[in-house]
């Protein structure tokens, strides 16, 4: 974990930069034109950049280096505020919206591909402890990034701002190449690799051409559909998106609602209710990463997909109370306790994706980032409309009870679903996971990207099955998962926390 927490310190530097250039450049804009349309305008290219750039992030991080995809992100967005810094304030206005699209599509593709490459770089058991450490580094990142940006601007004015920004996006460039690290499984002589071709697919990328050439092409156009497919054939992880998706709309609620709910409770010192709230819900997010990494290190066992949606709907719950005018000690409690779900409910699914096959997990999170973003994007849009005539109690009560709904919903689903696993009496049918982890059918694939889709559905059963320690329990799973059709695990050399299945719905 040495190498992965000097990973975090840099991608919480990168994060202080998101940040702090999300405040700057908007009010900048704004500031410049003097026209809040200009400045919805280019926060509209910013996130329409950003869920466009999740679907083309996924395949960008299936086919390439996903440390030299971050690596160039960071460059990449650091040329680009580095080149604001000569040019006066009219000159700067053009470069500001093309720095939008690379703000956006750059932010997109760095979480995805750092997300994608976590099981790889500290290994599948310690997912869960390296996932909360990555929400720590990111909800101090905003801390800082949110608190400093008006001090900088105020006291050293844009043209500073824009040089510290462009700084830390290099830091975080420079500590990514210097540091050791695997960010892709590796591939067996002959087996499927990185874009889910066999070998001799890989063969022909090297520039084979002919038969062999055209064999390359069609086993490629069918792996650009196969995380779909595969997505298609696991209903649980896709509902799990959809969540994501709502609780996306809802949090857009809260942060619309809160400049004006703040307003509200003191007129003439507004930015005190909000930085009270943004602190106590980011100190929520480091509790709740603690107590995750606690319980995985003493149990050896994850959350599952019960505990995520119970955790969706405490955060929306707490939400909707913070905008209740609580006295002062029971709305830093709300908050608290919002930050806390909101930082095990992300630790969770993000836990979750990561049980995708490499092969497939990049466009996984790639679909995400694009729901993901999609859902706060629109929620941005129809909250600022429904403020003009609502109080912020009932946009957020609105919002959240959409995203409760989601999350009740898949409840319904899971508890469904486990009654029929269990009435159906038949060897041959899927049973309830153990402990909640993910248990659906292993998908048939008939169309295209078959070869990809039945390679991840075997990874995915694979990893939901507990490994064996010895020769001869190995022999009985195998007998046993010949009788039901099931796949039997290999041995791990994990140790005895990788060797525990997927803990579930404990929460």
């Amino acid at each position: 974990m040495k190498h992965f927490r000097l990973l975090v310190f840099g991608n919480a530097i990168s994060g202080y930069g998101s940040y702090l250039n999300m405040v700057a450049l908007n009010v900048f804009v704004y500031t410049v034109t003097g026209s809040a349309f200009a400045a919805g305008i280019f926060m509209a290219v910013r996130l329409l950049t950003s869920v466009a750039a999740g679907f083309v992030s996924g395949r960008l991080v299936s086919r390439f280096d996903r440390k030299a995809l971050m690596i160039g992100s960071d460059l990449i967005r650091s040329v680009m505020l580095l080149v604001l810094i000569p040019l006066p304030d009219t000159a700067r206005l053009p470069v500001l919206f093309a720095l939008a699209v690379a703000m956006g599509a750059c932010t997109t593709l760095h979480q995805v591909a750092l997300r994608s490459s976590v099981p790889e770089i500290v290994g599948p058991e310690k997912r869960l402890k390296a996932n909360g450490l990555l929400v720590t580094g990111r909800s101090l990142a905003m801390i800082a990034g949110f608190a400093s940006s008006g001090l900088v601007i105020a006291q050293f004015g844009y043209t500073a701002a824009f040089a510290l920004n462009g700084v830390t996006f290099l830091i975080s460039a420079i500590i990514l190449a210097l540091l050791p690290i695997r960010t892709r499984a590796a591939v067996a002589p002959g087996g499927i690799d990185a874009d889910g071709a066999d070998g001799e697919e890989a063969g022909e990328k090297a520039g084979d051409g002919g038969p062999a050439g055209k064999q390359g092409d069609a086993g490629r156009r069918a792996t650009r559909w196969a995380s779909w497919a595969l997505l298609r054939s696991l209903p649980v992880m896709a509902a799990m998106m959809a969540v994501r998706g709502a609780d996306g709309l809802g949090s857009s609620s809260h942060n619309v609602a809160l400049p004006v709910f703040s307003d509200a409770l003191d007129p003439a010192n507004p930015a005190t209710f909000m930085s009270q709230f943004l602190a106590t819900w980011a100190i929520g997010h480091i509790v709740a990463q603690q107590a995750t990494s606690r319980y995985a290190d003493r149990t050896g066992h994850s959350f599952g997909e019960r505990a995520f949606a119970i955790g969706a709907v405490v955060m929306s719950v707490a939400f909707i109370l913070a905008f209740t005018g609580l006295p002062t000690v029971p709305a830093v409690a709300v908050a608290l306790i919002a930050g806390m779900a909101d930082g095990f409910t992300e630790i969770v699914y993000v836990t979750k994706l990561q049980e995708t096959p490499d092969a497939q997990r990049g466009q996984m999170f790639g679909i995400s980032a694009a729901v993901e973003n999609g859902g706060f994007g629109l929620g941005m849009i129809l909250c600022s409309l429904t403020l003009e005539f609502s109080s912020p109690i009932a946009v957020v009560g609105l919002f959240h009870g959409v995203a409760i709904a989601f999350c009740l919903g898949f409840l319904v689903f899971l508890v469904r679903r486990d009654r029929r696993g269990s009435r159906a009496g038949d060897p041959a049918a899927v049973p309830p996971a153990p402990d909640g982890a993910v248990s659906e059918p292993a998908p048939v694939a008939t169309g295209p990207g078959a070869p990809a889709v039945e390679a991840a559905a075997a990874g995915q059963a694979t990893a939901d099955t507990p490994a064996t320690a010895t020769t001869d329990t190995a022999a009985t799973t195998d007998t046993r998962a010949a009788a039901t059709g099931t796949t039997a695990a290999e041995p791990s050399d994990a140790g005895p926390a990788a060797a525990r299945p997927a803990e579930g719905d404990r929460a």
